[in-house]
């Protein structure tokens, strides 16, 4: 029966098991050998990210053409517009592809969120806002672009969801094995 494991990825963490300069990594993290991301989370990205001992599952979870959602909230910088709104929804064109159309919502601050560390830089005179934001494909540095291009440069990225797994119920740094079946 194949390994999956969901992990709470906290800001600051490398999506990998090798060390590598001064970042902590998923070896800090989860002690369980022989499991792999099954798609990545950017350094300065938070949230759930899913393990796994099975190359096809592996596949079938980060793979584009598969289509399996994920969710993201998303403090940005200034307040949302519904036409900026109405812009993720569409599709972004970023310069080298245009994004698939988004799910994009905005919203209250996460009930629960745990405190970043280091915390987020805040100007005073610039509000913030929360965005829920869902994509089925997950190119590099994807959600944080398409916030920038429609005017929303990100602050805090968190992703929550994955398919059917959550992050909901664990803590920054903090796993748990979950059934692997899609």
């Amino acid at each position: 029966m194949p390994k999956l494991i969901l992990v709470n990825k906290p800001f600051g963490c490398l999506c990998q098991f090798s060390p590598s300069g001064d970042h902590p990594t998923l070896a800090a993290l989860v002690p369980v050998p022989g499991v792999y991301p099954a798609g990545r989370l950017d350094t300065d990205s938070e949230g759930l990210l899913v393990l796994t001992d099975d190359g096809r599952l592996q596949a079938r979870i980060a793979d584009p053409r598969h289509k399996l959602e994920k969710g993201y909230w998303v403090q940005v910088e200034g307040t949302p517009t519904e036409g900026a709104l109405e812009a993720l929804r569409r599709g972004v064109d970023l310069g080298d592809f245009v994004t698939r159309p988004a799910g994009a919502e905005a919203m209250a601050e996460p009930p629960g969120l745990w405190p970043r560390d280091p915390p987020i830089r805040v100007r005073k005179a610039i509000p913030t806002a929360w965005l829920d934001v869902r994509i089925r494909e997950g190119r590099n540095r994807q959600v944080r672009r398409m916030t920038a291009k429609v005017g929303l440069p990100t602050l805090r990225l968190i992703r929550y969801r994955v398919g059917p797994w959550t992050v909901e119920g664990l803590g920054p740094g903090q796993w748990r094995e979950a059934p692997a079946s899609l």
